[in-house]
């Protein structure tokens, strides 16, 4: 047997054990978990953010751009009192908002800010989570992981604009997406050992994988708090750029990484991502055949003979994502 049909295999053997895990854990705490965070109506979502009764209140909204950034959806966080807290509330709304995008074609890359000045989030609401029993609690954090998987998920590129603090399940949020923009005055950190935890919505996992084990751990280890120029020496970040007097600097430049994004092939951009995320959790040989795959499954596309046609007629390639 050829080592690239093993390392297929292998790779197909790790995919489905890793699918069924999660399969068995979703049917494990689905129950549960829908108590927690019943399902929220958005028909009288407001276009703007209340701290009225919970049936009328928008912590969370979606915001799809038109024009020339069509294909860009903003998710808009917009918890003023508690400066975007991961309440329950907040919680089911954005997971309500994030599911479907799972399934739309139209969306190209998604860009996650807060409406809210100084805060991207604040991280648990602790006022919230001092009320939940003990196995309340833990069910709550379990959706709360959740909820990061299926951001990290999501099949097109995602932005976190990060114009203020990201502590706790904030920065857990931030690194479940691809790409990450802060101001200079942001504030970032997991410091849940201060708080006698441990980052427990995927911190503990991603932050390594983003600025490597020794300084994930001495910034866990720590709970430290880092600014926006120094995330970006670390390369918790994408980019830094200077507050601006709006206070949306990284939203910005947010939103100009996306427009770089928008006009490339969207199954290509896609399948780079699969190929990338994948690849990363497996040896070398798996992760050349899962890009081997993902290659092939672009190479039947209309957007692939689009960009040849493109290339060879000295023109802009138009793609369609086909």
């Amino acid at each position: 047997m050829s080592v690239l049909r093993r390392a297929v295999l292998r790779t197909g053997r790790i995919l489905i054990q890793s699918s069924v895990e999660v399969m068995a854990a979703r049917s494990v705490f689905a129950g549960p978990i829908k108590r927690l965070f019943p399902r929220v109506s958005f028909t009288q979502t407001r276009s703007w953010c209340s701290d009225g009764p919970v049936s009328d209140r928008a912590e969370v909204r979606l915001k799809r751009l038109d024009g020339e950034d069509k294909g860009i959806v903003e998710v808009l966080m917009c918890r003023e009192r508690a400066r975007n807290s991961l309440g329950r509330v907040f919680v089911g709304q954005m997971r309500e908002l994030v599911s479907p995008l799972h399934h739309d074609a139209a969306v190209r890359v998604v860009v996650f800010r807060s409406l809210i000045p100084g805060v991207f989030c604040a991280g648990a609401d602790l006022k919230e989570r001092a009320q939940m029993s003990n196995p309340e609690a833990e069910l709550f954090v379990h959706g709360l992981r959740s909820l990061m998987n299926d951001i990290a998920a999501l099949p097109m590129p995602t932005i976190a604009a990060v114009d203020g603090f990201a502590l706790g399940g904030g920065l857990e949020l931030a690194l479940a997406c691809d790409l990450r923009t802060a101001a200079h005055s942001a504030q970032m950190g997991l410091i849940e050992t201060t708080r006698g935890l441990l980052p427990g919505a995927g911190g503990s996992q991603r932050l390594p994988r983003t600025v490597g084990f020794a300084v994930a751990k001495e910034l866990i280890f720590t709970g430290r708090r880092v600014g926006g120029e120094r995330a970006l020496e670390l390369g918790l970040v994408n980019c830094s750029v200077p507050q601006n007097p709006t206070g949306d600097a990284a939203h910005k430049e947010a939103l100009s990484l996306a427009r770089e994004i928008l006009p490339q092939a969207p199954i290509a951009v896609r399948m780079a991502k699969v190929a990338m995320n994948r690849g990363v959790e497996v040896d070398i040989s798996s992760g050349m055949a899962i890009e081997g795959m993902c290659y092939a499954r672009l190479i039947p596309t209309r957007d692939r003979q689009e960009g040849m046609a493109a290339f060879i007629e000295k023109r802009p390639p138009r793609y369609i994502g086909e």
